[in-house]
């Protein structure tokens, strides 16, 4: 696939994501109003708790598209990487978001456990499949794409929160009609938000990575390395960093020890060493520096916060 096929098809799919992420928005935007009028009546913590949920779906939703807007755009003079990492803010933002609202749910469902009240199994157990219907769906509108971009991952994981707190309102409220245990209703509530933070803690962990610039979590370095060196014309390696732009934009550079050769030859080193870094460890772009025998290597990572005098003419 060429360049341009390349940023046509990254265009197409940006389209096509941002249009499922709208009616997900709409779907979503215009059941919030009805689940909390019925959790409402029903006296249901566990309806509330949803609808509430759906809100944060709401604005997680349209923060979501509009970072991937952000995101679609060129990059230019003053941003030289684009905008690629709008998508990661939003998913930092969304994240919070969910803890938030879980944090929020349990304190209110710890305070309804103490003096359980009498809920409304009818409308718990009606609003709740009509919940799940909905969540399901929208869950399935933003499923594609969300393995390989943090932004649509973090929305998928709002809706796939949704749907199993609708499933937990149903078992409760078909429990409660044949049992009048109250109390379900607010223990399936802290279950939900404790599955919301479990959600939440995984993804912001991969957020900060990618903000700290950590090396992937699958790129073993060590392997890296050692393949590196196995590609002719490569003496050694140093100053290598590999960090991530976003979660399917991965970035290299390195200093390559060679021989002396003409910058014809260290051209087709250079490509044959950025073959191997796109087919092995998915690198999008590399920047190498080629240094001679004569040069001596310093660290394997070097510490970017100590000017390398060499370069710097001292």
């Amino acid at each position: 696939m060429s360049h341009d096929d390349h940023e046509h098809h990254h265009a197409a799919d940006s389209t096509g994501s941002q249009g499922r992420l709208v009616w997900a928005l709409i779907v979503t935007a215009g059941f919030v109003v009805f689940e909390a009028l019925a959790g409402w009546r029903a006296n249901s913590l566990a309806l509330l708790t949803d609808a509430v949920h759906n809100l944060s779906d709401v604005l997680a939703l349209g923060l979501s598209w509009y970072a991937l807007r952000l995101t679609a755009q060129p990059a230019h003079a003053a941003k030289t990487f684009g905008y690629h990492r709008a998508g990661i803010l939003a998913a930092l933002a969304n994240s919070a978001g969910l803890v938030i609202v879980a944090l929020y749910v349990l304190y209110d469902a710890y305070d309804r456990m103490q003096n359980p009240a009498p809920v409304q199994a009818d409308i718990l157990i009606g609003m709740g499949t009509a919940a799940l219907l909905v969540n399901a769906f929208t869950a399935w509108l933003v499923h594609r794409g969300s393995h390989d971009d943090l932004n649509m991952r973090s929305a998928f994981l709002h809706l796939m929160g949704d749907v199993v707190s609708t499933l937990g309102a149903i078992g409760a409220g078909v429990v409660i009609r044949y049992t009048n245990l109250y109390w379900l209703d607010p223990a399936v509530s802290m279950l939900i938000a404790l599955l919301i933070l479990w959600n939440a803690k995984g993804l912001l962990a991969e957020v900060m990575d990618i903000l700290l610039e950590s090396t992937p979590r699958d790129v073993d370095m060590g392997s890296m390395v050692r393949d590196l060196m196995q590609v002719e014309g490569v003496h050694g390696v140093h100053h290598l960093h590999v960090w991530s732009i976003s979660r399917q934009l991965r970035m290299l550079s390195a200093h390559i020890v060679t021989d002396d050769i003409r910058l014809s030859e260290g051209e087709d080193l250079q490509k044959r060493v950025s073959g191997l870094l796109g087919k092995r460890y998915r690198i999008a772009h590399a920047t190498l520096q080629l240094e001679s025998e004569s040069c001596q290597p310093d660290l394997l990572y070097c510490d970017i916060s100590r000017p390398n005098h060499r370069y710097l003419g001292e």
